[in-house]
C-alpha cells in the first residue's frame, strides 16, 4: 500500500473551448465554421451554463483540485476591450470551485486564440508577447484573488507543430523558419506573462502565486534498436519536444548551433512544470538534414510490437510517466501532472489505464520525484480537437444531444484513490 503525501491534489482537467460550447470569437470557431474540421464544436457539453453541475459531481467523487482554461477570445473579443460579462462569469467559476473545495488550477492560454489576433499574425507576430501578456494582467487583476497556480501555455510545442509545421490546426502554416518564430515568441509570451502574474499579486498585496506552463511530454523509441540512425533521431527529438522548451525559460536562452538562436528578457521564469503525458511514439530516422534528421513516426509502418492502444491508436504506456517524471526531477522543480487519460469506448480500461499510471506514479515518488498532484484528463467527455467527439476521454459520460451527465464507473473508483490517498 502506497501513500502519497497529505496534501497531493487529485482531480481533473478541461479546457475552455472543449467543454464551454459557442466560443464564437476564437480562431479555432472560424477553422470550424469553415469546414476545416469533420466536426464543429458547437454547444459542446454546454460547460458554460453547466459548470455549477459539474464541479459538484467532481466534488462527489472527492477531486480536491480542478484545472480549467480561461477563454482570452471571450476576455477580449475585440483589441483592447475586455468583456467584464465574461470576466464576471469566470469569477463565479472560480467562487464555485473553492466552494466545492477544489483548488483551481487557471490555464491562461489553451490553443485558442481571439480572432482579431488571429488576423494580424497570431504567435507569428511580434506583438502578440505584449499582447498576451496584457490580457494576463487583467485577467489576473479580476480574478487571481485566491488563486495559487496559474499555467501560462498549454503544450506550446504541439501547439506550434500542428499549427505552423504540419499544417493541420488553424493558422495552417507548413514552415520550419515559422514554427521557430512562433516558438520564440511563445517563449516571450510566457517570461512576460510570469511577471504581469507576479507584479499584479505583488502591487495588489495578494499571497504569492505559483506559474508555470502545461508540457506535453512523450516517451521516444528508436524503431529498430540496432539501428544508431534512429537512436540519434530519437535523442533529437527527445532533446527537442520535451526539453528545449523547459531549459529555454530556466536559462533565459535557446542556443543550437547552426539552428536557431532565441533570447529571452530574463531567466528562471518558472515555479513549477506540469506534464501531459499520454503515450510513446516510435522514430525512424529518414536522414541527416532538417526536418529529416527529427525522424518519422514508424510505428504502424513497420510494425512494432506494442501494448494496447486507446480510441485514437495511441499505445498505452504506463512506465513512460516514471521515466519521463524521473527524467524531469533533473529541473529540482515541482511537477504536477496536469493531464493524463485514456480515450476508450470500454470504460474498464479507463480505470486500468489510472491505475497502472498511478503505480507508475508511486514508484517515482517513493524515489523522491517532486510530484505534488495528479489530474486526469478529461473530467467530461468533450469535443477533442480536430478529432471530433467521437474520443471519450471523460469520467463523466456526456450525451451530446440532451446534456445529460453520468458518472462512469472508472470515475468511482478513481475516487476512492482521491479519497484515501493510497494505491494498493
Amino acid at each position: 500500500m502506497f501513500e502519497f503525501p497529505k496534501d497531493f491534489l487529485w482531480g481533473a482537467a478541461t479546457s475552455s473551448h472543449q467543454v464551454e460550447g459557442n466560443n464564437i470569437n476564437s480562431d479555432w470557431w472560424d477553422w470550424e465554421q469553415n469546414g476545416k474540421v469533420k466536426e464543429r464544436s458547437g454547444k459542446a457539453c454546454d460547460h458554460w451554463n453547466r459548470f455549477r453541475e459539474d464541479f459538484s459531481l467532481a466534488k462527489s467523487l472527492h477531486h480536491n483540485a480542478h484545472r480549467f482554461s480561461l477563454e482570452w477570445s471571450r476576455i477580449e473579443p475585440e483589441e483592447g476591450q475586455f468583456n467584464e460579462e465574461a470576466l464576471s462569469h469566470y469569477r463565479e467559476v472560480i467562487e464555485a470551485l473553492k466552494l466545492n473545495r477544489l483548488e483551481p488550477i487557471v490555464t491562461l492560454h489553451h490553443f485558442t486564440l481571439p480572432l482579431w489576433l488571429a488576423k494580424q499574425g497570431g504567435w507569428l507576430s511580434h506583438k502578440t508577447p505584449n499582447l498576451f501578456a496584457r490580457y494576463v494582467r487583467k485577467a489576473v487583476e479580476t480574478l487571481g484573488e485566491g488563486v495559487r497556480y496559474w499555467i501560462t501555455l498549454n503544450e506550446p510545442v504541439a501547439y506550434v507543430f500542428k499549427s505552423y509545421f504540419m499544417g493541420e490546426w488553424p493558422p495552417a502554416e507548413r514552415s520550419y523558419e515559422k514554427t521557430l518564430q512562433a516558438l520564440g515568441h511563445l517563449l516571450k509570451g510566457h517570461v512576460l506573462a510570469y511577471d504581469a502574474v507576479k507584479e499584479v499579486n505583488q502591487r495588489l498585496k495578494r499571497s504569492p502565486a505559483q506559474v508555470g506552463i502545461a508540457k506535453h511530454v512523450l516517451i521516444f523509441t528508436p524503431c529498430s534498436d540496432r539501428s544508431w540512425k534512429d537512436r540519434i533521431s530519437v535523442w533529437i527529438r527527445n532533446l527537442m519536444f520535451n526539453h528545449l522548451f523547459i531549459r529555454a525559460l530556466i536559462r533565459g536562452r535557446i542556443f543550437y548551433p547552426g539552428l536557431f538562436k532565441i533570447q529571452l528578457p530574463k531567466a528562471r521564469t518558472l515555479d513549477f512544470i506540469g506534464m501531459n503525458y499520454y503515450t510513446r511514439d516510435f522514430v525512424h530516422n529518414e536522414g541527416f538534414r532538417i526536418p529529416a534528421l527529427f525522424g518519422d513516426i514508424c510505428t504502424l509502418k513497420h510494425h512494432r510490437q506494442v501494448g494496447r492502444r486507446n480510441f485514437l491508436s495511441w499505445e498505452i504506456y504506463p512506465q513512460g510517466l516514471y521515466r519521463l517524471i524521473k527524467e524531469f526531477s533533473q529541473y529540482k522543480l515541482p511537477l504536477l501532472v496536469t493531464e493524463n487519460g485514456v480515450c476508450t469506448d470500454h470504460d474498464e480500461e479507463r480505470f486500468e489505464f489510472i491505475e497502472s499510471h498511478l503505480g507508475e506514479l508511486a514508484k517515482a515518488i517513493q524515489e523522491g520525484a517532486p510530484v505534488f498532484g495528479y489530474l486526469y484528463w478529461s473530467l467530461l467527455d468533450n469535443y477533442e480537437w480536430a478529432e471530433g467527439f467521437s474520443p471519450r476521454f471523460g469520467l463523466i459520460e456526456v450525451d451530446y444531444e440532451t446534456q445529460e451527465r453520468k458518472i462512469r464507473p472508472s470515475a468511482k473508483r478513481f475516487a476512492q484513490i482521491c479519497e484515501r490517498g493510497t494505491r494498493p
